[in-house]
Order: C-alpha cells, then structure tokens, then sequence
C-alpha cells in the first residue's frame, strides 16, 4: 500500500472508533433494508452461517442471528464490535455471534469454501483502492462454498457526493471525515467476472438521498 493510502486508512480507522465510541448504536437497532433483503437471498440459498464484513456496531448482524443464521461478524474497530458483542448478550444472541477485529486489506483468517453467504453492507465502498476492492472479492470468492452467495451494496457515482467534498484520487471522496470509494458500473461488472451475477439493484438510503447498488452474486 502507498504511504498515502496507508495514511488514509489509519485515519478512516481512528475516525471510526471515534465515532462509535461518541455514538453509540449511531445507526440504530433496526436493521439495513439490504440487510432484510440479503437475509430471504440467503434462506433460499439454504445457508446457515453469514459473515458480515464492515459489521460495525452490528445491527445487521443481530438480525441475522434473530433470523437463525450464525454468524460472523468482523470490523476494523474494536469499539463497534465490543457494543455488538454487548447487544448479543442481552438479548440471548451470543451463542449464534461471533466477533474478530479485522481489517478487510488483509486476507480473511477463514479456510477456503467455509461460508455459505457474505453480507457488506458498504463496506466495499469505503476508502479503498479500486484494486484493494478487487483483492477483498477475490477473498470473499476464496472463502464462500461453491454455490454460496455474496450480497453487498456501494454508493455509486450517480451519488450527490460524487466528485465533492475532499478528492483522495480513484474515485474516493470526503465528507465529514467520512471517505466513500464511488463504484462506476464498470467496476461492479468486472467484479462480477467468475460470478454468477443475480442482480444489481438501485435504491436510495438517508436524507441525502446517498444513492446506490445493492448487488447480489454467487459462486458457481
């Protein structure tokens, strides 16, 4: 990783765990409308356990586990996921949640065709490069059994925020200390290249509106 990009990274780091540690459950304990969507995708994959990447403070992962799933969930801070790790426990959801600290640049501590869905819900559109993005596909591809199903959702350049705010390069924009990596389609079809592709879907979330893909694809 370049010096730049590397710097970056740490300070979207640091800038997350200052934001969980201020804001506690910042999103809510509902969980994501993707989320809700990727969990009947999944049921009619016949998976049983889901990991989560970008898990946050886990309201996603909750629901997950409330809809039987095990699952694991995994963030680069360790504030987010100390809240899940506490929001398990007091509703009786510890037994089916599992945790690790882990940043997506580095390869998954998972063993090949071990999974049976993947959920990142914008993860992948977060400050990092388009070929970082490719390796945590790659790896996401490596770890999910044959058959398995990868659900994610990306701001992409149809957004308000595109091209504004602090320029980084490669599409990647700032706002509020916030990083956003913005997805052309382009690069969601080259994703998708070994895939099965099943959808790709626009929606918009938030009062901004952001505007983005929720896409669904499978391992053959």
């Amino acid at each position: 990783m370049a010096d730049r990009e590397q710097a970056l990274a740490d300070a979207q780091q640091r800038h997350w765990q200052e934001t969980y540690a201020a804001h506690p459950s910042m999103y809510g304990a509902q969980p994501s409308v993707p989320a809700v969507h990727a969990a009947g995708v999944f049921h009619q994959a016949d998976a049983k356990d889901v990991l989560e990447l970008g898990a946050g403070h886990g309201r996603d992962a909750l629901f997950f586990a409330r809809e039987g799933f095990t699952v694991r969930a995994s963030d680069f801070s360790r504030t987010g996921l100390q809240q899940l790790q506490d929001a398990a426990r007091s509703q009786g959801l510890n037994g089916r949640v599992m945790t690790a600290v882990h940043d997506v640049r580095e390869p998954l501590p998972l063993p090949d065709g071990s999974v049976d869905a993947v959920f990142a819900h914008m993860l992948l559109c977060m400050a990092l490069s388009t070929q970082e993005i490719h390796v945590v596909v790659g790896e996401v591809r490596r770890v999910l059994r044959s058959g398995g199903v990868f659900v994610y959702t990306v701001r992409h350049t149809g957004d308000a925020h595109y091209r504004t705010g602090i320029a980084h390069g490669d599409d990647v924009y700032e706002h509020g200390g916030f990083a956003v990596h913005f997805f052309p389609r382009a690069l969601v079809d080259a994703l998708a290249n070994g895939w099965a592709m099943d959808e790709v879907h626009p929606f918009e979330e938030g009062d901004l509106p952001r505007r983005l893909w929720r896409v669904t694809q499978s391992r053959p």
